[in-house]
């Protein structure tokens, strides 16, 4: 999640993941359109009252997956914070466009060895996200290493121009991670898996 060198930066890269995905509605948190919020709202919040802003700028200059992005409000001139993916509640304007697709297109969705009996039978699920997450590109591109934990051992290829036959939507986030909400209820089912791969070492290991 995190490449700094500061200890304290892992558990507020984690907080604030935590609080922009998920917990800002639980924690009344005012939340634009495009899911941004205040930061002074955040450093003032019980739980990150220990931070500063020299922190969160920190966190989000260092991180290696790009899931933060800050930036002034156009109107306010304040400083901001969002999630670029992953939330669990809906953001009405996430800033996602169609992916690109061409001939060569590759995306990639990765997960473990003990989820995949049941994903083989059932499909990739959002579950309590709005989006399933895949990667978009090979094992070391730099998008490929964004869209894909670094311990997963079960690497699923998706057949992309089915899932566009079939109006599924893929998306492109502004890190790079490619989104889909899936079908109706939240599901891609397996039929649109081109090649599953089992691997049995970190696919982002370092030589």
């Amino acid at each position: 999640m995190y490449s700094g060198k500061h200890p304290q930066d892992v558990s507020l890269s984690k907080a604030l993941s935590w609080l922009l995905r998920h917990g800002a509605l639980r924690e009344q948190m005012s939340i634009s359109d495009e899911g941004y919020i205040s930061v002074n709202s955040i450093l003032n919040h019980k739980s990150f009252r220990r931070y500063s802003l020299v922190d969160i700028q920190r966190v989000v200059e260092n991180q290696d997956k790009q899931r933060l992005s800050l930036r002034r409000n156009p109107v306010s001139n304040e400083l901001e914070i969002k999630a670029n993916h992953g939330h669990s509640f809906n953001v009405q304007n996430l800033q996602l466009v169609p992916l690109e697709i061409t001939e060569s297109t590759v995306v990639v969705h990765g997960t473990f060895l003990k989820s995949w009996d049941k994903i083989k039978k059932e499909g990739l699920s959002r579950m309590k996200r709005t989006h399933i997450h895949f990667a978009c590109g090979a094992p070391g591109d730099p998008s490929f290493e964004r869209g894909i934990r670094s311990d997963c051992n079960v690497l699923i290829f998706m057949n992309v121009q089915k899932l566009l036959e079939d109006k599924i939507p893929l998306l492109s986030s502004p890190s790079g991670v490619v989104l889909s909400p899936g079908n109706h209820l939240g599901i891609i089912p397996p039929i649109y898996f081109k090649e599953v791969r089992f691997i049995n070492s970190p696919i982002n290991k370092k030589p």
